[in-house]
């Protein structure tokens, strides 16, 4: 019997492991949320697959994700950063990452976890679609665009509203599995 899965994964196994044990799973851990908000940054323009199979060398690199020590980053490792391979070399991005380390930080601060602000735009349960094609997927919403706003008024860059509906996404804040994509029940069993 055949797995029937979303089918913007594809058959690269990097893919479908992302697609079938971490897209659409509510994620309320800080660091991970920081962690998809950097790596959700660094993909602008570019497609989800580059940043996953660099996933891995951008965890090196930023510190295994930690906003307090990205947050003190200086142009030491900015140099270090432009002259890493192993990641998206944009000095844009990596700057935007750093500034959003301490603009996370500042909301930690304020709400006393970023879990608590960024899930409170969706009253802390995830918002369940019934997609039946992905013609149907949204790039951005209403939601995502407030969201959007609120982040940029903080002081984040690089969260566009596409960005933060693909960051939605990722941490599970929308299901948006297909409903005959076999995590589509799945993922709502785990919330």
């Amino acid at each position: 019997m055949t797995t029937t899965r979303c089918p913007w994964c594809g058959s690269d196994p990097l893919y479908v492991d992302y697609h079938d044990r971490e897209w659409g799973v509510p994620v309320h851990n800080d660091r991970k949320l920081f962690e998809f908000i950097l790596l959700e940054g660094a993909q602008a323009g570019l497609s989800w697959i580059t940043i996953l199979k660099k996933r891995e060398n951008f965890r090196r690199a930023f510190a295994d994700f930690d906003p307090d020590k990205v947050a003190r980053f200086g142009e030491t490792d900015i140099q270090r950063l432009m002259n890493d391979t192993g990641i998206i070399r944009n000095r844009l991005k990596i700057n935007a990452a750093i500034g959003n380390a301490r603009a996370f930080l500042e909301v930690q601060s304020e709400f006393g976890y970023f879990d608590r602000y960024i899930w409170g735009f969706v009253d802390g349960q995830p918002i369940i679609n019934h997609f039946q094609t992905m013609a149907e997927v949204p790039a951005e919403t209403d939601l995502s665009r407030t969201i959007s706003k609120d982040l940029k008024r903080r002081g984040f860059r690089f969260v566009g509203p596409v960005i933060v509906y693909s960051h939605m996404q990722a941490t599970g804040m929308v299901n948006d599995h297909l409903v005959d994509c076999f995590r589509w029940k799945e993922v709502q069993e785990q919330v």
